[in-house]
């Protein structure tokens, strides 16, 4: 004689395993879409701090950092080329 029903707690246990895989990829998924925004935010405030210590050095002043700070921020590579 065949359980029908004792398979179903396998298949449950089965498909929250699934559900936590499925969250963790969307976790690991997000991690690194967080991790490529702050990149590219921290690519573009150096692209910007180069071009305005060019155009208008007397606006670094203003913003409350030193040349050479701006010199040392504008020099820091991508860690792919360090």
């Amino acid at each position: 004689m065949t359980n029908t029903f004792a398979s179903t707690p396998h298949q449950a246990a089965r498909r929250g395993t699934l559900v936590c895989q499925a969250s963790r990829r969307r976790y690991g998924l997000a991690s690194l879409r967080n991790t490529i925004a702050a990149w590219r935010q921290r690519a573009r405030f150096r692209w910007d701090l180069k071009r305005i210590s060019e155009a208008n050095p007397h606006l670094i002043d203003d913003i409350g950092l030193t040349r050479q700070q701006v010199d040392e921020e504008i020099a820091k590579l991508p860690f792919w080329q360090r």
